[in-house]
């Protein structure tokens, strides 16, 4: 296998054993990040030189058998959304000066700087990640790695479509209504939206706690390593949860013999999942059951609530763009300027009765999940469509939210939820299959996202 196909733990084994260096991995992931960007337009800007360097100093503390840390000499990359000590973090936007002292990390970042990552570049999302696709005036239109001609879903597109390619097994997304998980189907990776708080975030996302940092990798043995080091409290995080009880690496054993597992294929039929999606995710569910998971096919008391999501959504995308004058506003992307002129004509009592909604659901998710360890669903409903669309042409939805409907949800009610891959459509292209479980559970869906990848159950394609 090239270096580029590696997992992080299968980087960190050879690091060890002196099979190779962090220089040798950093040099092959920027020469592959450098060779798919043309096509797929993963990254805002790659940092050769720097990543270089750090890989330098990575490989002489293996020599010395001194890594510095968990990760260390690692490649990863980051989202444009979350700060990187001295480079400009634009957020997909022309409306964001790049002149400044970019003097911070993110919490998650410095986690990983801490621990020896090597940082070999920012990646693509649309204007402040406000959508399921990934394109902005900004950058450009984001690419899917299976077919170019197709969307790498969003809002952490570069992310995704960069680890499916081999440019760093590890990155850093941000999921506000599904934008880990989105990309991570329509691209064949795994994605974690960590329970909300797991993770610390600054500075603080406008869409307030809807906005969750989660690792993207190529399976789950590797998130479960990534949110070891970033998963850890952060005093400029007010809502950050307190240190795990252990590491979510050693909880990945024990399989899913007697979980309860309920199974929605379309939550109660309000879904219309398409034939070759349906399918794979139930292959996927019977392998659970041959494991020795009780399976049952049940739905969970979820109404859809897509309008307290937009309000809570369409008002923290108002409050991005509060400041900008007129003129500034004429540079966003037309689709955000809609929803913040949407937003913008929210209430107060409009946004409290959108929070009323959102604690009942997070309600009702709790009383179910007294009774089943996991919900298991499609990620999806459909696998990536065109390129440069925010929604499917001719299907009729007007927003992202029309054809995400297995994802925002658990942004309201801050469970853990993850994207496996579990096959391929007629055409190639990437299917997903979501684990959620209880708040604050994520070692056990990770545990049954690893069983899965363990087993042989997992495949997103070529």
């Amino acid at each position: 296998m090239e270096l580029t196909d590696l997992t992080a733990v299968q980087l960190l084994d050879g690091y060890r054993t002196g099979e190779f260096s962090p220089v040798e991995v950093t040099a092959a992931a920027l020469e592959r990040a450098a060779r798919i960007q043309p096509e797929v337009n993963a990254f805002v800007r790659l940092l050769a030189d720097e990543a270089l360097e750090q890989a330098r100093e990575s490989a002489g503390r293996w020599r010395r058998g001194e890594p510095a840390g968990l990760v260390d000499g690692v490649p990863v990359t980051v989202k444009d959304i979350l700060l990187l000590r001295g480079h400009p973090t634009l957020r997909g936007s022309r409306t964001v000066a790049a002149d400044g002292a970019w003097a911070e990390d993110a919490p998650s970042v410095a986690r990983l700087r801490e621990q020896g990552a090597v940082f070999i570049g920012k990646t693509t999302t649309p204007e402040f990640g406000w959508k399921g696709v990934t394109d902005s005036p900004l950058t450009g239109v984001t690419r899917n790695p299976h077919d170019p001609a197709r969307t790498a879903g969003g809002s952490s597109g570069g992310s995704a479509a960069a680890v499916a390619l081999g440019a760093g097994p590890l990155s850093l997304g941000t999921d506000g209504g599904g934008s880990v998980r989105i990309p991570a189907a329509f691209c064949g990776i795994f994605g974690l939206k960590p329970t909300y708080g797991r993770v610390p975030l600054y500075p603080p996302s406008a869409f307030g706690t809807l906005s969750h940092v989660g690792p993207m990798t190529r399976d789950a043995a590797d998130a479960a390593l990534l949110l070891d080091v970033i998963g850890r409290p952060d005093a400029r995080d007010w809502s950050a949860l307190p240190a795990p009880s252990g590491s979510f690496v050693a909880a990945l054993g024990g399989g899913v013999r007697g979980l309860r597992v309920a199974y929605s294929p379309s939550l109660g039929g309000q879904v219309a999942v398409r034939p070759a999606v349906a399918a794979a995710v139930r292959r996927a569910v019977a392998g659970l059951a041959e494991l020795g998971a009780y399976v049952e096919e049940t739905d969970p008391d979820l109404a859809d609530p897509v309008d307290a999501f937009h309000t809570l959504w369409f008002s923290g995308a108002a409050r991005v763009v509060q400041h900008l004058p007129p003129g500034r506003r004429a540079l966003l992307d037309p689709g955000l300027r809609e929803i913040c002129e949407a937003g913008a004509r929210f209430g107060a009592l409009d946004y409290l009765a959108a929070v009323d909604v959102r604690m009942d659901l997070g309600r009702r998710l709790g009383r179910f999940h007294e009774t089943y360890d996991l919900l298991v669903t499609p990620t999806l409903p459909i696998t990536a469509f065109e390129a440069g669309e925010e929604v499917p042409r001719s299907s009729g939805h007007r927003r992202w939210t029309g054809w995400t409907p297995f994802t925002y949800p658990f942004n309201l009610t801050q469970q853990p939820a993850a994207t496996v891959p579990v096959g391929t459509d007629e055409a190639g292209l990437p299917i997903g299959l979501q684990l959620t479980a209880a708040r604050h559970r994520d070692a056990l869906v990770l545990r049954a996202a690893h069983t899965l990848y363990a087993a042989g159950l997992t495949r997103g394609g070529s």
